[in-house]
């Protein structure tokens, strides 16, 4: 089945060729990829279809029917899994800062989905569908580091869904953020939507926005910097990384939200899912886990003068 996704130009890229529009609001896609979509009469403006050439106007609503997405091959990796906890309904894991989650455009071997048939290929294997994501119930960005529960059968992964979707879930992560907050805990509570411009990126928005609330206290904090505990209420798509931005407290190494306003070093995004607790899927037990600090975390704590929790 096809999706279709609607924007409405705006002031700013008034006067712009379609193609070049289309360029800019999804940057996940080729430019020679999206000619085609026009060329072959999936890209309308004002419900109807139109040239690549041809300029848009400030309001203009665009429409791309995207092509059904072609059948990923997932394959059977042997790719070391940090476990925290595993029985027959569920498998807990600390996963590394460079691994991406799920297969997806460009990226189809090497993933945590891959790891996981090549760990139990049997049971990821029955439940592989058409998202091509056997067992994954949430998810952490690629530079996200720690704690992930992943089901390892159909009852399970629903109980689970239903978990995360019912807010049922505590969810703690650890931020080093550029700049220290002046009060020692706060709330954000500005509702997130997709970037007006950049297709890869959210955005606190007035219009359209979901609900998104995070909370914070402050374990360190020095002259440039700050350690964060961050709790999550909502699970909006990078929702710590764009409320602590939009506090004016972007996370150290987050070059996609952070970039302009923040010139320390990291190797990566610091943004740590430290804690996880979730009732058991079968037995309703309360379950709590928590991943270890990764080193490259301390280090650049420790660098800037904070100190990280054991």
């Amino acid at each position: 089945m096809s999706q279709i996704n609607q924007l409405i130009v705006p002031e700013e890229a008034a006067g712009l060729r379609l193609d070049r529009f289309l360029a800019l609001s999804f940057e996940e896609y080729s430019r020679s990829y999206l000619t085609r979509l026009i060329d072959h009469g999936r890209v309308t403006r004002n419900g109807a279809t139109t040239r690549k050439r041809d300029n848009v106007a400030a309001g203009d609503e665009v429409a791309v029917d995207w092509p059904p997405p072609e059948q990923l091959q997932l394959d059977s990796e042997a790719i070391d899994l940090p476990i925290l906890f595993e029985d027959e309904d569920v498998l807990v894991i600390d996963k590394p800062a460079d691994l991406v989650v799920h297969p997806g455009a460009g990226t189809q071997s090497g993933t945590l989905v891959n790891a996981l048939l090549g760990y139990d290929h049997d049971s990821f294997t029955e439940m592989t569908d058409d998202a091509a994501r056997p067992g994954i119930v949430h998810r952490l960005d690629k530079d996200t580091s720690g704690v992930m529960i992943v089901a390892r059968n159909p009852v399970a992964r629903d109980r689970l869904s239903a978990a995360f979707a019912e807010r049922q879930v505590e969810k703690i992560y650890l931020a080093i953020t550029a700049g220290a907050p002046a009060a020692d805990s706060g709330e954000a509570r500005s509702p997130i939507g997709r970037h007006p411009k950049h297709r890869k990126k959210m955005a606190v928005v007035e219009r359209h926005g979901k609900n998104a609330v995070t909370s914070w206290k402050v374990l360190s904090r020095s002259a440039e910097a700050a350690l964060l505990q961050v709790q999550l209420e909502t699970g909006r798509t990078h929702q710590i990384r764009v409320h602590l931005a939009h506090e004016e407290l972007p996370i150290v190494g987050d070059y996609l939200y952070g970039s302009s306003r923040c010139t320390i070093e990291a190797p990566r995004q610091m943004l740590h899912a430290w804690r996880l607790g979730i009732r058991h899927p079968r037995t309703g037990e309360l379950l709590a886990f928590a991943a270890p600090v990764p080193d490259d975390f301390t280090a650049v704590a420790r660098r800037l003068g904070l100190e990280p929790p054991e």
